[in-house]
Formats: C-alpha cells, structure tokens, sequence
C-alpha cells in the first residue's frame, strides 16, 4: 500500500508534507521548550519566596522570639506561603490561613529538606497545585515541626491557558504551512512542469523546439540551458545521420546503376561483341572498385563513431616515411610534378599506417584537383614543438564558402566533375580524426584558381633527456 502511495504521490506533495512534518517537529520542540522554561521560571520563583520565608522565621526565631500565633500574624511570610506548626504528636497547633478553602483540600506535606532544586522541580511537575518545606525547631523547651506551603494555583491556570495557546498556534501553524507549502512548491514547480510538456511535445520530426530558459532561475534555469544544449546536439547528431545515410546510398546508387547497366547490355548482346564486352568489364571493375572504396572509407568512420579504431602509436622517423610517399606519389602519378621540397628528420610518436593514410589523403587531393602538369609540393618542417607537414598544389582552389565543409562527410568542392575526379568526400573527414588523436591540428589555406595548401602540425616527441629527467 505504501508503495502505491509513494508512486502516484507529486514532488510538490512529497516536500509539502516533509516541510510541514518539519515545521511540526520545530514548532513542537519550541512550544515544549517554552512551556518547561515557564514552567520552572514559576518554581524557581515560587521556591524563592518558600525560602525567604523560611529564612525570615529563622531568625526571627534566633532572635528569641516566641512560637507563638501572635508570631504568625507578623510579615515574616512572602505572600501565597502559608505555615502551619505541628507539636511531637504532629497535632495541629496554629494555621497561617485558617479560613482559606483551597488550603483544607491540600494534601499531605512531603519532606522537601536536602533535596536539589532539579529534583524538587520534577516533584513539584507531579503536585502541579502546591510547593512545601518542611523544618524542625527546639524552641521553649518543644519540638515544633514547621510546614511552609506555597500555592501555585494561579501559575498552573496560567500553565494551563498558556498550554491551550501553544496547541492552538501550533496547529494554526501547521495549517498555515501546508497551505503555503502547496502554493510555493506548486510555484517553484511550475517550471519543472513546463519543461516535462515541453519535452513530451519534442518528438524525431520536431527536434528544433527548445524549452525557454527566461521562465526559470537558479538551478531550473541551468537544467532547462542543459537540455537545450543536449537537444541541440541530439538534433545535430539526428541531421548528419540522416545527411550521411541520404549521401550513402547517393553514392552508392551511382554505380550500382552503372553495373547494372553495362551488365544488361552485355546480358542482351554484348557477349558477341569484344569492344563491348571489354568496354562493359572495365566499366564495372572501375564501379566495383569505387564501390569498395567507398564501402571501406564508410566502414572505416563506422567504427570511429563506435570508437572501435584503436592507435598504436610507436616513436616514428617521420623523414623515412615522407620520402616513402613521396616515392609512392610519383609512381601512381606521373603526369603531375611532385616536388620534396624540405624533410627535417624528427621523431614523433604516433601510429605510422594511420599518418601515412593521412598523407595519401592530403596528396590525392592535391592530384584529383590539380590539372596534369600541376605541381604538388611537400614539406617537413620541425617548428619549436611542433612538426608542420604541408601539401600544396597549383589546382583549382577551394571558394571562401566552402573552405569550412571540406571535412564534412560527403563534402566535395567541384560536385560537377565528381565522375571525372572520384571519391566520394570522406578523406578529409577521415584525415580530421587522425590528426585529432595524434594531438595534431590541420590548417587550410586556398585561393580558386591558384590552388589548396593542407598544413598538419603534430607535437614532436621530447629528447630522452627530457623524459629521464621529467
């Protein structure tokens, strides 16, 4: 049953009933508190008044006065202390207050002599109505035992009204609370639940919604900036997934249209025909291997986004493996002028299939957009703590407008010669997260019509000096 209770209970219920048991534990500790300091203020004052009336006996007695009723009509009593005297048979010889009504119905007196005041106080907690002392004397030659009394009438009525006081504002107070409780936590809440209506509202098709961050404060208003910024990203993430499954099967499309057609042509009469079906061949293996590019490239940034790809980075000599590019580059591409222009020789550390990758990258682009006869120039150059590795060529250029999407996926600066160059834009996206997880950056500077500069710079290793004394 509780269970039940607790799950279809609101927050505004659940911190309205907490304040208000909260204000009733507060304002039932004070009321008790108050009611016990009164309490003992009035016994402290009553017992003052038992005592100077006992020291006032006292020495009017030292002082060779009689015990006598003539003594008692004296003011050696503090007002409300009646004494009554008792001979050795604890008959009744004289009463302060003989005609007093309320002094008749008094019990029997109890020894209070040696006891502490904490200890009175509890006992006279029980009697509630009366305060006593009692006192032995040796006086004319008699024992006298000597009761004073001290009614508390009037302070257990005035406990009594202040008591039925405290009860009532209590529970006043309590009312008070839970009615304000339910207004101000309702109020403080009302943020909260325009935000779970908000958020119900946001669906896949509507991702662009956000909550608005003016109608909250403090902590609300930093939760409502928080989901904004996450739906902002959800958003973000939903559009390039979305853009990379629409330019994925773009590409893909393509040349699986173009096999499948040159394979029906030689189906229907393109086997008796060599040029054709030579043509038809050498057409589908350039598709098929566009295709396995492509299909790599995609399987290749499928696991950077699982996080599956893993580095192995090792100290590498970075002069060796430029002049094996550079080697490489001038065999698979004759007709373009590759130039070496400077190779500092340093150690980095990083992993040499993935840097080597991104320098293929870098320099395929520079041959897809550079005319034959074009110039591609390479250059290591070490700078302060940092490697600067620069491809450029004398190509096309990039436009200032699409300077910022060249590593988008899918990406491609001249769209109309796509056919004519190849790829399918994911190199330079692929080439953005390696120079990331080397701690690298890369830098790209581009003017149509003169050409393209891609700058990598990566952290050189430090000296084994520097790590033996770091």
């Amino acid at each position: 049953m509780w269970s039940k209770i607790k799950l279809h209970t609101t927050i505004s219920t659940k911190l309205t009933l907490l304040y208000t048991l909260i204000l009733f534990c507060i304002l039932l500790f004070t009321g008790l508190l108050t009611h016990v300091g009164i309490r003992y203020y009035l016994f402290l004052d009553a017992k003052k008044d038992l005592d100077i009336s006992i020291s006032l006996v006292r020495q009017s007695l030292a002082a060779g006065t009689s015990l006598t009723p003539a003594m008692l009509e004296g003011n050696l009593l503090m007002p409300g202390v009646i004494l009554k005297v008792y001979d050795e048979q604890d008959g009744l010889l004289w009463d302060s207050a003989p005609y007093d009504p309320l002094n008749q119905e008094l019990p029997a007196a109890e020894k209070q002599d040696g006891r502490s005041p904490l200890l009175s106080f509890f006992h006279w907690l029980n009697t509630d109505e009366h305060y006593t002392s009692e006192h032995v004397f040796w006086t004319d030659n008699r024992v006298y035992r000597l009761e004073f009394i001290r009614k508390t009438l009037v302070e257990a009525h005035f406990l009594s009204v202040l008591t039925r006081n405290l009860v009532a504002a209590n529970i006043l107070g309590l009312g008070v609370a839970v009615v304000s409780g339910v207004f101000i936590s309702r109020k403080i809440l009302r943020p909260i639940r325009q935000i779970i209506d908000t958020t119900k509202n946001i669906k896949i098709n509507n991702l662009g919604e956000r909550l608005d961050e003016n109608n909250c404060e403090d902590e609300l208003q930093e939760l409502a900036r928080t989901i904004n910024r996450m739906l902002h990203r959800i958003q973000t993430g939903v559009e390039q997934q979305q853009r990379f499954v629409a330019d994925a099967s773009h590409e893909l499309r393509t040349p699986i249209t173009v096999i499948s057609g040159y394979a029906n042509m030689l189906d229907r009469w393109g086997k008796n025909d060599l040029s054709v079906l030579d043509e038809g061949i050498a057409a589908i293996k350039s598709e098929a291997s566009q295709m396995q590019h492509l299909i790599e490239k995609l399987l290749f940034l499928a696991r950077l986004d699982q996080d599956m790809h893993v580095l192995k980075k090792t100290p590498v000599e970075m002069k060796n493996l430029i002049d094996e590019v550079v080697q490489e580059t001038r065999l698979i591409a004759p007709e373009h002028q590759i130039l070496l222009c400077r190779n500092d020789p340093v150690v980095i550390s990083a992993d040499p299939v993935s840097l080597k990758q991104l320098l293929r990258i870098f320099i395929e682009n520079s041959i897809k957009y550079t005319p034959a006869g074009g110039t591609i120039s390479i250059t290591s150059r070490a700078a302060c703590a940092h490697l600067e590795i620069s491809v450029a060529d004398t190509g096309i250029g990039i436009p200032a407008e699409g300077q910022p999407k060249v590593f988008d996926r899918f990406y491609r600066v001249d769209k109309s010669r796509s056919k004519t160059t190849g790829g399918a834009g994911l190199g330079l996206s692929i080439a953005r997260w390696i120079a990331e997880q080397h701690a690298g950056a890369i830098h790209l500077t581009s003017e149509p019509g003169k050409g393209t500069t891609l700058t990598l710079a990566l952290p050189l290793t430090p000296p084994p000096e520097a790590n033996e004394t770091g």
